[in-house]
């Protein structure tokens, strides 16, 4: 401690392990300003702003770092997951839909219309492997493990680009 800063009584001269603080010895007043950063006078700046709960910012605020919260991006995968068991689940309900049955193909539906046209094209037959045949084959027996792979990859990647994962 100082001696100027013992004489005029600013600090305790029996506590030799108390360090001096810096305004202690200041001799001349700092030459930094005397107003707040929100245009107050009185009080120097204190560090950013603060909201109205003392934390800088809302606790509802999305995250200033671009979405490293974890609770964000689970909500994003769990949509996309949704998403790719959507694909799977949709495809059999669809086909069902335009008429690619278990029991064949039903009678005056997008699919027979469908027939129509691949046997004309085809000069009288449905070729096998061809669009027709194998929407029949998946409404009559389902889709295949690999399909149902590659489907809900297919539908998650899709959910994944609208929702930005």
């Amino acid at each position: 401690m100082s001696a100027k800063a013992i004489e005029s009584g600013g600090g305790d001269a029996t506590d030799p392990f108390r360090p001096a603080s810096p305004s202690d010895e200041e001799d001349e007043p700092s030459e930094s300003s005397d107003q707040a950063s929100d245009g107050s006078p009185g009080k120097p700046p204190q560090g950013p702003p603060q909201g109205p709960h003392g934390s800088g910012s809302e606790p509802r605020d999305p995250p200033k770092d671009g979405g490293s919260n974890f609770s964000h991006k689970a909500a994003k995968a769990a949509a996309a997951v949704v998403g790719g068991a959507l694909a799977v689940g949709a495809v059999p309900t669809v086909l069902g839909a335009m008429g690619f049955t278990g029991a064949g193909i039903a009678a005056s539906s997008l699919a027979a219309k469908m027939m129509s046209a691949a046997a004309i094209a085809n000069g009288g037959g449905v070729a096998a492997g061809g669009l027709v045949a194998t929407f029949q084959s998946v409404g009559s027996a389902g889709l295949s493990l690999s399909s149902r792979v590659l489907l809900g990859s297919a539908g998650f990647a899709l959910v994944s680009l609208v929702v930005g994962l």
